[in-house]
């Protein structure tokens, strides 16, 4: 444990290094910070800090820098998260209003109001269909030979998606197959509604086995789709504007990384966790983040986890607003896309 005056100096060199990105002197900390003591006691103090593992120093003559266990000390002993200003909630709040008609645009300005809001990249892993309890399913027509199928379920999660309808099978046809399917599989789990499950009822479908056969590679073709997880991604571009990231090599490995949807899924593990989670530099799994940090939480909807939100940036990053968005969008977003049930 660190004694208070540690404690103090450690948070202002930390708080002031994420304010400019430039190595903290102890003359800058004995200058800004007023704790009443000289700058060859902040050096000693300072001194001591980087034999503990809290600082690193990057040159000889420069002054000193976090190290990954000062952040997670600063993170996990020294900050105070401020709540988020009424301000910030009543533009969140008419963003949503005024720019998401329905549940794929509330995920898309989700991360754009995060990324602007901690100027990082931001990220939103959406609820999958196959933890979800299947309500309905409809078939629109669009046109003659396309029509638009739409999946509800218990969680409000709203999936849509323009299909071709197969030779044989006209509109008359498909509302027949939602019919039986609402009727069969209501409250059952997405993730059971196998074909063994829609050979059961045949018969309620489609008599005609070649008609029926059309319907069914239609249903597991759009329902096999659809469980995979998403992943949406905003403000890759705010990486350009932080100093850690002006190396180009650095800059494309982030970028080709943050293009791989399965990393990301990884990343963003679910958790039951009802705070916000806090990984910093080499505490990540991938290396090719060992530079940044990650603060994640996870949504829910009628108190069920279905999905996490995060925010990815430099260590360097202001960890308490961005810990202070993450909870406001923890508590409500689940109510956000409960009033995106219908189309």
């Amino acid at each position: 444990m660190l004694d208070e005056r540690k404690r103090q100096i450690l948070q202002a060199i930390i708080d002031d290094y994420i304010s400019t990105a430039e190595p903290v002197g102890s003359r800058t900390i004995a200058r800004k910070y007023e704790l009443g003591i000289s700058p060859a006691t902040v050096r000693n103090e300072m001194a001591d800090l980087e034999l503990l593992g809290y600082l690193e120093q990057p040159h000889t003559s420069s002054g000193r820098i976090p190290s990954v266990k000062g952040y997670r000390f600063y993170v996990d002993c020294l900050l105070a998260p401020p709540q988020i200003s009424d301000r910030d909630i009543a533009i969140i709040d008419n963003w949503y209003h005024t720019k998401a008609r329905r549940m794929e645009e509330v995920f898309q300005e989700t991360v754009k109001i995060m990324s602007r809001m901690t100027s990082n990249v931001s990220m939103v892993l959406a609820p999958q269909v196959s933890q979800c309890t299947f309500k309905y399913i409809q078939f629109l027509p669009l046109d003659e030979r396309r029509s638009i199928v739409v999946i509800v379920t218990d969680t409000g999660l709203l999936e849509n998606k323009i299909i071709a309808i197969p030779e044989g099978l006209n509109h008359e046809d498909l509302g027949r197959v939602a019919n039986a399917i609402n009727s069969r599989l209501g409250g059952l789990a997405v993730d059971r509604i196998t074909t063994p499950v829609l050979k059961d009822i045949q018969n309620d479908i489609l008599p005609d086995p070649q008609v029926y056969e059309r319907a069914i590679t239609l249903l597991k073709q759009v329902l096999t789709v659809e469980k995979n997880e998403k992943v949406y991604l905003g403000g890759t571009t705010q990486m350009l504007n932080q100093p850690e990231f002006r190396d180009v090599d650095k800059i494309k490995g982030l970028l080709t990384m943050l293009e791989e949807d399965r990393l990301l899924c990884d990343i963003l593990h679910m958790s039951n966790s009802d705070g916000v989670i806090v990984t910093i530099g080499q505490e990540n799994k991938y290396t090719g983040i060992h530079d940044c940090s990650v603060v994640q939480a996870t949504y829910r909807i009628d108190g069920q986890v279905v999905g996490t939100v995060a925010v990815l940036g430099p260590t360097r990053m202001e960890y308490g607003k961005t810990m202070s968005v993450l909870k406001f969008m923890q508590r409500h977003l689940g109510e956000i896309l409960k009033q995106y049930k219908v189309l």
